[in-house]
């Protein structure tokens, strides 16, 4: 097998069996996997940058088994940085790696690190998540099409609270809603709140939405995955290639896109493969760096006003009136999302 040594930002770095097929469906390599995410370094990196970081590794290709890596290898370069994040349940440390530069980013790869699942909050603050994460997941014969629809309900309820949302493919079978935060907050706050809003969209929606992650259950419906947004759970990265049969990649969207596939009913529509999303990004940019900057608090819901009795609809050719957020808002509310809880001191996974 081919290897190589390249030197990037000035750090020289051994590539191995560049030539090795890791996508057998599509003849894709494992060169071809590390030339994309160099590629896409320039807007992944950002996303990654101070995030602790979980590698799933195909060693053998994506039909031939993973492994999760936590703690980064002894064998790593100097410069790759890590960071300790306390483990309540091995009682130590585990060494994330931090991918903050682009030459981190290739050596990740050449361990063929296909998927990469960054934290939802940045080492420095670890019980402080930077955003808040919806992942919706389609139970067959439901597909990402289904997961459009929920994902307008999201949105109309985010925006009558005056929050933007952004979503993005998973890259696998379904579509993921991100609700930027980047103030103090903590997971006491974020997941019972994912979760109350999820159940509420299945009280209102029984047909097609459930909370529960019960496979049972799930069979042509939306299952909305609030359990994401906890300090021991990690989320596939945007711009992350996935193990699937082709390369595909979790990828930035605009709502203007999704409304057009749920309309045509057209799958492919969000559906990409890496030189997609090279593409993609170079037409039309980061759709996800507002992710990293964007201020926004979640509502204080007891403060919501009184529920009136309108239900809520949203879909992509009309937004309810306020009143039927209010009661969606209350609703909420009326779920006893806790309060928050003082956070602990030290960092846990």
């Amino acid at each position: 097998m081919k290897d190589s040594v390249v030197t990037v930002q000035g750090k020289q770095l051994k590539l191995t069996n560049l030539e090795k097929v890791l996508y057998p469906a599509s003849a894709f390599t494992k060169g071809q996997v590390i030339d994309y995410y160099a590629r896409i370094g320039p807007v992944l990196v950002p996303q990654l940058r101070e995030h602790p970081l979980t590698l799933k590794r195909y060693p053998n290709g994506v039909d031939q088994g993973h492994f999760f890596e936590k703690n980064a290898t002894q064998y790593r370069p100097e410069w790759v940085k890590t960071v300790p994040v306390w483990s309540e349940g091995n009682r130590r440390n585990v060494n994330y790696i931090l991918a903050n530069d682009l030459p981190t980013l290739i050596w990740v790869a050449n361990l063929a690190s296909i998927e990469l699942h960054p934290s939802l909050a940045r080492a420095q603050e670890i019980q402080c998540p930077a955003v808040i994460a919806f992942d919706l997941d389609p139970g067959p014969p439901a597909n990402i099409i289904q997961c459009c629809q929920v994902a307008f309900w999201l949105r109309e309820i985010f925006e009558r609270f005056g929050l933007q949302s952004f979503p993005k493919t998973s890259g696998s079978k379904g579509l993921q809603i991100y609700v930027p935060l980047n103030t103090r907050t903590s997971y006491d706050v974020t997941k019972p709140f994912a979760h109350a809003l999820a159940r509420l969209l299945e009280d209102e929606h029984r047909d097609l939405v459930v909370s529960d992650m019960k496979k049972a259950i799930r069979t042509n419906k939306v299952f909305v995955d609030w359990s994401q947004n906890d300090e021991h759970k990690t989320t596939v990265s945007v711009y992350s290639l996935r193990a699937r049969e082709r390369p595909t990649v979790s990828t930035p969207v605009t709502w203007e896109e999704v409304e057009a596939a749920f309309k045509k009913k057209d799958l492919a529509r969000l559906t990409f493969e890496a030189p997609q999303v090279l593409q993609r990004v170079e037409k039309m940019g980061d759709l996800f760096e507002p992710v990293l900057t964007l201020k926004q608090k979640l509502p204080a819901l007891a403060e919501i006003e009184e529920p009136v009795t309108e239900p809520v609809d949203a879909t992509p050719s009309r937004k309810p009136s306020r009143t039927a957020s209010t009661k969606t808002a209350k609703a909420i509310a009326t779920k006893a999302v806790p309060a928050r809880k003082p956070a602990a001191k030290r960092r846990k996974v």
